[in-house]
C-alpha cells in the first residue's frame, strides 16, 4: 500500500504547523501510563492496518539480556560502510527520543516524527484500540522504515522476544546475544525461562546466532531449533586485550586483527555475534577491519571527558555492573576509582552495590528520584552495608563537582542508562 496515501499533506502541514515536537511527544509518552503490556495483538492490527511496512525490508533481530544495542550498532556500521542502506531500532534513547529510530546513520528528524506519529494515531483511533508506548513507537519505527526504503533494519527487541512488539516480524538472522536473570516478573526467574522467552524472536526463516554457552539457555533454544551457531564454540580460539591507553578493544580472529572501538572483555562476545552476521550477509574482513574503529555508541564505557577521565556506562543490572567492574579491575586501583551510582528500585540495588564495593573505596549515590522507578542517594544507601566508602549526593552535578575534587585517576558514572542520561543532561 502506498505510503502518501494515508496523508493529506495539505491537513498535515497545517497540523505541523500548529504542534510543537515537545507538546507532540508529551502525548506519545502518555501512552506509558498504559503500562508494559506484552503481546502481537495490538502491533499486529495497527501494521495491518498500515500495509504491513515491516515486510519491506531484511530484518536482523536482536535479543538478549545485555549487548543488543552494541550488537546492532557494529551490524549497522559495517552495512553502512558496505553501501546498504540500513535503520536500526533501539531502546531505551539517552537524551532525546530521536536516538530510537535510525535511518543511514542519522537520527529520525521531528518533523518525521510528527508526520508519522500523525499516521499512527489516527489508525489507532480507527481501530479503537490502547496500544502502549512501545507499541505505539515501534509502528512508527515500521513505517518510517519503509518509507526510508531501506534494505536492512537491524531491530531490537524492547523485553524478551516472544511477546515484544517487534516480533511481528520474519527475520533473515535472529541474534541472542546472551541470557541472565533480569525482569523476572515479565520473562521468567530462571534462564531456562528467560531463554525460552527470548528464543521466541527464531522463525523458519532465520539464521540463528547465540552468544551464550549456559547449558540452561541452550537447551531452550534448541527447543526452538537444532539449527544455531554458538559463536563461543565457533570462534573458541578468538584472542583479545583492551588498549587503556587508546581504549579501544583489539580482537584477533584467524589472525586477522579488528579494533573495536567500543570497550571491554564484554565487547568481545557481541563483536562475535555481529562478525557472524556480518559473514553471512557476505561481507569482507576488511569491509568490517575499517567499519568497527568507528562504531559509537552511548553510554557503554563512553569516555565522557579525558581530564578528569570521566566514563558513561549503563550498567544497569548485575551482568552490566560485573562487566563494567570487570574492566576497572583490570586497568585501575580501588583507592583511584571513584563511582557516582543511582540505581532503580526494581533492580538487584544490593547485589549491585556490592560489585562496585569490589573495584572502588569511593562511592557517590546520587538520585533518580525524578524517574517513577527511581531512588534517592538516601534510599540506595539503605540498600548498602553502609561502609564508610559511601557518600551521598542527591544532586548529580553536585555529585560530580565532589567527585572530581577526590582527584582520582577515573571516574565512573553508572548503575542506570537514566542515571547516564541525567548526568548528560545536567552536567555541562
Amino acid at each position: 500500500m502506498c505510503y502518501n496515501s494515508f496523508i493529506n499533506k495539505k491537513l498535515l502541514k497545517e497540523e505541523c504547523d500548529k504542534m510543537e515536537i515537545n507538546k507532540l511527544l508529551d502525548e506519545l509518552y502518555s501512552y506509558s501510563l498504559h503500562g508494559i503490556k506484552l503481546g502481537l495483538e495490538n502491533i499486529q492490527k495497527i501494521c495491518d492496518s498500515l500495509g504491513n511496512p515491516e515486510k519491506n525490508y531484511k530484518i536482523i533481530h536482536i535479543t538478549g539480556t545485555n549487548g543488543k544495542g552494541s550488537t546492532a550498532t557494529i551490524i549497522e556500521t559495517a552495512l553502512l560502510k558496505n553501501g546498504f542502506t540500513v535503520g536500526k531500532y533501539t531502546s531505551p534513547h539517552i537524551i532525546k527520543f530521536n536516538e530510537r529510530i535510525r535511518a543511514n546513520g542519522k537520527d529520525i528528524s521531528d518533523e518525521d516524527i510528527v508526520e508519522i506519529y500523525q499516521v499512527v494515531r489516527e489508525k489507532i483511533k480507527e481501530l479503537k484500540i490502547t496500544p502502549t508506548f512501545f507499541e505505539v513507537t515501534t509502528a512508527m519505527m515500521f513505517l518510517y522504515f519503509a518509507k526510508q526504503k531501506v534494505d536492512y533494519v537491524v531491530l531490537e527487541v524492547g523485553m524478551g522476544g516472544r511477546f515484544d512488539a517487534t516480533n511481528i516480524v520474519n527475520s533473515d538472522i535472529a541474534i541472542i546475544t546472551n541470557v541472565s536473570i533480569d525482569h523476572t516478573e515479565y520473562l521468567g526467574k530462571t534462564i531456562y525461562e528467560i531463554g525460552r522467552e527470548k528464543a521466541g524472536i527464531i522463525k523458519d526463516s532465520s539464521y540463528v546466532i547465540v552468544g551464550d554457552s549456559n547449558e540452561e539457555f541452550l537447551k531452550a533454544i534448541e527447543e526452538k531449533t537444532k539449527e544455531y551457531t554458538d559463536v563461543l564454540k565457533k570462534y573458541k580460539d578468538v584472542e583479545y586485550n583492551l588498549d587503556f591507553k587508546k581504549f579501544v578493544t583489539n580482537i584477533k580472529i584467524n589472525n586477522i586483527e579488528f579494533n573495536l572501538s567500543l570497550f571491554g572483555d564484554y565487547q568481545v562476545k557481541n563483536f562475535l555475534c555481529a562478525y557472524e552476521a556480518l559473514k553471512r550477509l557476505g561481507l569482507s574482513d576488511e569491509i568490517i577491519q575499517k567499519s568497527v574503529k568507528e562504531v559509537v555508541w552511548q553510554c557503554r564505557f563512553e569516555i565522557y571527558k579525558k581530564e578528569p577521565l570521566t566514563i558513561l556506562e549503563g550498567a544497569h543490572n548485575i551482568d552490566g555492573m560485573k562487566n563494567l567492574c570487570q574492566i576497572i579491575k583490570e586497568g585501575y586501583s580501588k583507592e583511584k576509582t571513584v563511582f557516582i551510582v543511582s540505581i532503580l528500585k526494581d533492580k538487584k540495588v544490593e547485589d549491585m552495590l556490592k560489585i562496585c564495593q569490589e573495584v572502588s573505596s569511593n562511592i557517590i549515590l546520587t538520585s533518580l528520584k525524578e524517574n517513577s522507578r527511581g531512588l534517592s542517594g538516601n534510599e540506595i544507601y539503605e540498600f548498602s552495608n553502609k561502609s564508610e566508602i559511601y557518600s551521598i549526593e542527591n544532586n548529580m552535578v553536585e555529585a560530580y563537582e565532589k567527585a572530581k575534587k577526590m582527584d582520582k585517576e577515573i571516574i565512573v558514572v553508572c548503575g542506570s542508562f537514566y542515571t547516564c542520561e541525567k548526568f548528560k543532561k545536567e552536567v555541562l
